[in-house]
Formats: structure tokens, sequence, C-alpha cells
């Protein structure tokens, strides 16, 4: 190693996270678009997958059918198949419908916790113990995914020793795993590490991972920040699609495509054929009836270089 090399690691795991926070601003897609995308993106040799959320259909229309999404996964073999919810009734739904690894989300601001669950921070934390609980006894796994990890739309920077406290009380409370995240796109590298420390000290020998927002273009840097840091399980979108419906201002996730293509070409293995990532998100493309905003989609994945005689 010399003195301008890069502290990767050998292999991360990537979890598809566009059919659940992809699709939940988009107009509601059909079942069979919904299908068509799963398929491939279980084709890209994806191990992990946020496939739904069992929320309110009133309150995310676009997810009314997780319980029709979730009766036909037992199509599919070889990837962990998670459901997000935001409450004990949601999570008992999702294990009734055979989804047993949750991910609740808990938001460290009040603000944004009132916008999206209608209740404080304080009473969020308070039900990570039921939740689970039901995963366990489901046979699942349980992950608190902290929302507004570093910035808030309604209250402004994250206080790290919130997220902190937010992050001890849920392992405390029965959390197996713990995901920070960026839900409105603010936070920059030094941030994502001086936040990543400090929850690793309060929390240590849990698994952290990330979920990183593209909003203002640091999307991608603070994913290679976060991963020079040791972290090895990061949420991806396919085609950068993506956004919160309770947080004003916030746009896409960072790219599938284009987290596979940064770490591949960097040495570190996903599991992920970026070909057909790629192809992935045409499908996604043509389930949304929109163009998607990865730049990578855009510009057609890899340079592949022309002849002279195709120039001229």
């Amino acid at each position: 190693m010399n003195e301008f090399d890069l502290v990767l690691p050998a292999t991360v795991d990537v979890r598809e996270v566009g059919m659940r926070d992809g699709l939940q601003l988009e107009a509601p897609v059909p079942l069979e678009g919904k299908l068509a995308m799963l398929e491939a993106l279980v084709a890209t040799g994806v191990r992990r997958i946020e496939v739904t959320s069992f929320v309110s259909p009133k309150a995310v229309p676009a997810l009314a059918d997780a319980d029709q999404v979730a009766a036909e996964l037992h199509a599919f073999d070889g990837v962990l198949f998670s459901a997000l919810v935001a409450n004990a009734r949601g999570a008992t739904r999702a294990v009734d419908a055979g989804v047993a690894d949750l991910e609740y989300v808990v938001s460290a601001s009040d603000g944004h916790s009132r916008a999206n669950a209608g209740r404080s921070t304080a009473e969020a934390v308070a039900a990570v113990g039921e939740i689970a609980a039901l995963a366990h006894g489901a046979g699942g796994s349980s992950e608190v995914v902290i929302a507004t990890a570093w910035d808030c739309p309604f209250d402004g920077r994250t206080p790290i020793p919130r997220t902190v406290d937010v992050a001890r009380a849920a392992v405390t409370a029965g959390a197996d795993r713990l995901c920070l995240g960026d839900t409105i796109g603010t936070t920059t590298p030094l941030r994502v590490v001086q936040l990543l420390d400090a929850v690793r000290r309060a929390c240590p020998g849990v698994d952290v991972g990330v979920h990183f927002h593209d909003t203002r273009g640091t999307g991608q840097a603070n994913a290679l920040a976060a991963v020079q840091a040791g972290v090895t399980q990061l949420d991806s979108s396919v085609g950068g699609l993506g956004g919160c419906p309770f947080a004003p201002g916030a746009s896409g996730n960072i790219a599938t495509e284009e987290l596979v293509y940064m770490l591949e070409e960097s040495g570190v293995r996903t599991g992920l054929d970026l070909d057909a990532v790629l192809a992935a998100a045409r499908v996604t493309e043509e389930a949304v009836g929109h163009e998607l905003p990865s730049s990578l989609y855009r510009a057609g994945g890899r340079s592949v270089p022309r002849s002279s005689a195709a120039v001229g």
C-alpha cells in the first residue's frame, strides 16, 4: 500500500430499495409492473431487497398493494426480502403477509417524526421492543432505520447526541441492526464519518448501515466516505428513484447502478451485475413512465471506446 491508496473493504452488501423508497412518491404502479421490476432486480444478483412498506394506503397510495406484492415473493429464491413499517400495526400486517424481516423507521427529530408518524421521537422509540418481538417471533429480524439522522426539514440540524441516544435506545429495546438515513440529502462526508463513529462507540458490535439521498449531489461521496469508514451495508435505488413524502424537498436515493459502478471500479465487490442493473433501470423507467434521474443510466453505463470510423 502506498500513501495514496484508499482503504476499502473487499465486499459490500447492497440493499435495493427501489421497490419501496423508489416508488413511494410515484403514481401507483400496477402490480404487473412491480413484478416486472422485481424480476429484473432479482436478476442483478442483489441479495437484499426492501420490497414494500406496510403503512396506511391513504398516506402512501403507491404502496397500497403491499399484501399483494408479498404474496408473490415465493416465486423468487436467494433474496432476503424486507418491508418497512411505521408502527406495530404495520409490523403485524407484514408478519401476517409472510414478511418477517422488518425495518422500523424512527425519526431522530421530533418535527419529522410528527409529520411522518404522528408522534414524537420518544413515542416512536417506545415501540421498538414490540416491533422487534413481532419480527423475532416470526423468525425474522428487526432493523431500526433512523430517519433525519443528520438533518430535519423542520427542526434543522440533528445534534449527534440525539441520534446516538435513539440508536442506543433502539438496540437496548431489541433492534438487531441500525441504519442511518440522510432523509433530505444534506449531509457531507465529514459529518457522515463523525456520526458513524459516535453511533458505533455507543452501540459496539451492532451492524450500522447507511441510506443516502442525492438531493444535493453528495450522495455518492457520502457512500464512499462510509465505506472507507468500514460500512459494508448500503441502501440504493435503481435509477436513483425515491424521496420521502413527509420531508419537503427530499429527492431520490443514490442510484444502484452508480453505486455499483463506483465500488466495482474501485475493486470492491458488490455481487451485482452492472449491465443487469441497467436493464432493471429500463424496466423501472417503463413502469413509472418517466425518465430516471441517474446520470450513469443516462450515459448508458460504462464508457465504450468508439472507433475512429464511427467518430468520423
